[in-house]
């Protein structure tokens, strides 16, 4: 049976020109490659990352990525891609893309998903056929909603300023309207953790619960927030200031000036696939790729970073959410503090803290994902 577009939306079929391929794989073949410099004597790791990783993403890793990406073939992806309903809209003057994929269970549940950066709807694709027809008869099923955010991906560049992630939270809830969803759950990752909670709270009539993989809550600088912190707490932000200071280049420059990076995304595959390698290296090479090439086969490579820079320049809500909210925190990821997280979120339903996995926890923790969703659409039924 053939499935009823909802007016306002089109039928859409992701297709790259040959052209664009033809001229990516020369690009590719153009690289030039950074040499690294000797490590030395006697360096150690340290930090997350191997020591190769000190000046930032190493060279040889990138000569390697670019290997592989030579004999890879984007078709494949775009199969996958296609195997699922794909549809665009317009919303607030921008393009919005996402892919559709209804079960067949009558009592199956609504859920958007939000992606993050340097991410793309390729973080949750492999995940949509046990969401929405599970092998378990008795688990919960979904209705999946997977946009690609406004700036990334297939909704192409953004044209215009201000779009942070209050303004993409207000799109979201439209998309769902249009595709005629009263209520429903949201789930999110990275720039989605940041997303979804603003989606409940701007519209607590539509969103029945936001289930999230970050919490990003930290000190606000009163030092009465400290006597609830554990020993074990403290410790943890020793972290967290550690990582703040050594890994977040990408966050102080987008945050402050996009575009000076901005260039070097558009007009280099290779300069694409290093920025991004910096923190989805580690959900793996392969999905890495696949990423690097759909942005840079979309343009959105540079206005993807914008969303920093508008939430680093824009006011923010100073009271608690109220929408109730669910985590789960993987081992090899920033963790929250619950203090700091309950000041921020005042109806926290669930609280799973993980002894394995990563920040990408769809490529290397999805089972553990998708049975954390299923029990927080349980709870909230």
């Amino acid at each position: 049976m053939t499935a009823v577009v909802p007016a306002q939306l089109t039928d859409h079929r992701i297709e790259v020109p040959q052209e664009a391929l033809d001229d990516l794989r020369a690009r590719l073949l153009r690289t030039r490659f950074l040499d690294d410099l000797p490590l030395p004597e006697g360096t150690v790791q340290t930090g997350p990352f191997p020591p190769e990783f000190e000046l930032g993403v190493p060279g040889s890793l990138v000569r390697t990525l670019v290997a592989q990406w030579l004999e890879t073939d984007w078709r494949d992806t775009e199969a996958r891609l296609n195997a699922w309903p794909n549809l665009l809209t317009e919303i607030d003057g921008q393009q919005v893309h996402t892919i559709h994929a209804r079960s067949s269970r009558a009592d199956a549940t609504p859920l958007i998903l939000l992606h993050g950066w340097p991410n793309s709807v390729l973080e949750y694709l492999d995940l949509l056929g046990e969401l929405t027809e599970p092998a378990d008869a008795d688990a919960p099923a979904f209705h999946v909603v997977l946009p690609s955010l406004p700036g990334f991906g297939f909704s192409g560049p953004t044209t215009e300023r201000g779009w942070n992630r209050y303004r993409v939270a207000d799109a979201m809830a439209e998309l769902m309207r249009r595709l005629g969803y009263e209520r429903y759950l949201v789930a999110g990752n990275d720039v989605g953790s940041i997303v979804g909670p603003e989606l409940g709270r701007r519209h607590p009539d539509a969103v029945r619960g936001v289930h999230v993989t970050q919490i990003f809550s930290f000190p606000s600088g009163d030092p009465a927030e400290f006597e609830k912190l554990t020993p074990e707490d403290f410790g943890y932000l020793e972290f967290l200031q550690k990582w703040n200071a050594e890994e977040s280049a990408f966050n102080t420059l987008q945050s402050t000036k996009p575009h000076h990076l901005a260039h070097a995304l558009l007009d280099s595959p290779a300069g694409q696939l290093g920025w991004s390698a910096q923190l989805l290296a580690g959900a793996g090479a392969q999905h890495l790729i696949e990423n690097a090439a759909l942005y840079w086969l979309t343009g959105t490579g540079a206005s993807s970073t914008r969303i920093y820079y508008e939430d680093a320049h824009t006011e923010h809500p100073t009271e608690p959410t109220t929408v109730p909210l669910g985590l789960s925190s993987f081992a090899n990821d920033v963790r929250p503090l619950r203090p700091f997280a309950e000041r921020d979120h005042a109806n926290i339903v669930s609280w799973q803290m993980h002894d394995t996995g990563g920040h990408w926890a769809t490529q290397d923790a999805a089972d553990l994902l998708v049975a954390d969703l299923r029990a927080f659409a349980k709870q909230l039924n």
